[in-house]
């Protein structure tokens, strides 16, 4: 299966938000705590180039907490700001404005000197679809004046949100880029629900999705369905069928709705806290 998908929306995306860059004084990106790297947008890179930035690593409650504390360290040893949190309760975002003032800090003190007090940062909240936006901006704001779901493409339009004095957020629709080089960041992109399930092949996302977790987190396949890891994901696929009793006519076992118990057992963290990017390995001083 290839993974792709960049429909028209997107490349009008793209450039709106290469327009409003423009107005722009912070990019707050929304990547995925499950998949740090993965969940980050190329172009949004090329586009932000030069702008403070902030990386806020939502959905922790479904990632692995050691992983999640390692791609913090990571990243601010990449000089890049980062933020873990709950993207649903507003309290674990209580302690976002000083990052947010220590991100823009040179704009805060270029509009001092220019005797302009109090005009408010204005930043992008920008990710790819699905990875949590619009719940970031209603735990942050304290409302719920942007419409929530749980499948990719809720957001259409630029909104424009006030925080409090000190900050105004622009939302904008969730981003892919027009071509996976590696197949693999596509993959977890799907597997997390980033991606339209219509456009994929279910039972042969489900059992990629088997095959990276016997790799990424052996022993979570057998514990939630009390069937062996094999090297033949097909027939692990077929033990959750059976265990979970999606049956066909017959008895024989319903794969594809097995497929879909398996993914939404993942994506909902039933099937344990995981993170599927490895973070790098690098030296220490």
């Amino acid at each position: 299966m290839i993974y792709q998908w960049f429909p028209g929306h997107m490349t009008k995306t793209l450039r709106q938000i290469s327009e409003q860059l423009k107005l722009i004084d912070l990019v707050i990106e929304i990547a995925d705590a499950r998949i740090p790297m993965s969940s980050r947008n190329p172009e949004l890179d090329t586009m932000a180039r030069g702008r403070s930035r902030i990386i806020v690593l939502g959905k922790i409650d479904l990632a692995d907490p050691e992983a999640t504390k390692a791609w913090m360290d990571y990243y601010r040893r990449q000089g890049i700001l980062p933020y873990a949190c709950d993207l649903r309760n507003n309290k674990s975002l209580a302690s976002l404005m000083p990052l947010i003032r220590e991100a823009c800090a040179g704009k805060i003190a270029r509009d001092r000197r220019k005797g302009i007090m109090n005009r408010p940062i204005r930043a992008m909240v920008a990710g790819i679809p699905n990875v949590g936006k619009s719940t970031f901006i209603n735990s942050f704001s304290g409302s719920r004046s942007l419409k929530t779901g749980n499948k990719p493409g809720v957001t259409k339009g630029r909104q424009w949100i006030r925080i409090n004095s000190e900050v105004e957020l622009m939302d904008t629709p969730g981003l892919l880029w027009p071509r996976f080089e590696d197949q693999t960041v596509g993959e977890k992109i799907a597997l997390i629900g980033s991606m339209p399930d219509d456009i994929l092949n279910r039972e042969e996302l489900a059992l990629n999705l088997i095959r990276v977790l016997e790799t990424t987190a052996p022993g979570k396949l057998k514990a939630r369905y009390e069937v062996p890891e094999d090297d033949n994901f097909a027939a692990v696929l077929e033990g959750i069928a059976l265990r979970r009793g999606c049956l066909k006519k017959g008895g024989e076992p319903d794969t594809e709705k097995a497929a879909g118990v398996l993914l939404d057992d993942f994506r909902s963290g039933r099937i344990g806290r995981i993170t599927l990017d490895a973070c790098p390995e690098e030296a220490h001083d």
